[in-house]
């Protein structure tokens, strides 16, 4: 693969590894696959490359069981590609998912940020408003370090903390699982345009609009930040024409 395989999460790969022997196959698979998915999210797994049953066994050292599972799902997900008598390879960037994938996050996301607006007890949501007052920390934090992968996932956190109030926990899965194609994008845009201090002060707005309980002003807000991938995709292609699909 080129690289040593790194977990996205606090514990990494030597967690996986040093408790394999008892976890279950599914719960490995779990991990695997969360891991897996995070490093293509994040772009550390490049578009077009190959990756290897066998080689990420004896790295994770445990059977290769549970990584066929995690492979399968991503497969389902369509950020891996089975290739006949090859291996195993990342997909490309496919500009048709991306949009499908926007579109209907876009309008997901519209209907529960206009709800959480809505529903917003300053009283009811004193924890949310305190998990999200230390999101948006975190955010800034990252910005200063630079460092784009955690600014993504405490980006996806903060969305998540705002749609939870909702109580839809449906919305929540299903936002979660179409997330994949598009911050791959976020993540090659956050890179070559280097704007998360703008992003981070669109989501200050975002947060201050649905404390007003202001319906209207949120979902305006929220268009506009959702939206911006459409002006930034062709300069995206453009620098990064081997992380596309043809």
């Amino acid at each position: 693969m080129g690289r040593r395989y790194n977990s996205p999460n606090e514990e990494g790969v030597a967690s996986i590894t040093d408790r394999s022997s008892g976890l279950g196959v599914q719960r490995k698979s779990n991990q695997i696959y969360e891991a897996i998915r995070e490093d293509i999210v994040a772009l550390r797994l490049v578009p077009g490359s190959m990756i290897y049953e066998n080689e990420l066994a004896e790295e994770l050292r445990i059977s290769r069981t549970p990584i066929r599972e995690a492979i399968r799902l991503l497969v389902s997900e369509q950020l891996l590609e089975v290739l006949p008598q090859r291996g195993t390879r990342i997909a490309q960037i496919s500009e048709r998912k991306v949009s499908e994938t926007r579109f209907i996050r876009e309008q997901l996301e519209l209907g529960a940020f206009r709800m959480a607006a809505r529903l917003w007890d300053p009283v009811k949501h004193a924890r949310v408003r305190e998990t999200i007052i230390q999101l948006l920390q975190r955010q800034q934090e990252a910005v200063r370090a630079g460092e784009i992968a955690l600014f993504l996932q405490l980006d996806e956190a903060f969305h998540y903390a705002i749609m939870e109030i909702t109580g839809n926990a449906t919305l929540l899965q299903v936002v979660y699982e179409m997330r994949g194609h598009l911050n791959r994008l976020r993540c090659l845009a956050l890179q070559q345009f280097h704007h998360m201090d703008q992003v981070m002060e669109e989501h200050r707005a975002l947060f201050a609009a649905v404390e007003q309980g202001d319906e209207a002003l949120t979902a305006e807000l929220l268009g506009r930040h959702l939206g911006k991938l459409d002006a930034e995709l062709p300069e995206l292609r453009a620098a990064y024409p081997q992380y596309f699909q043809e």
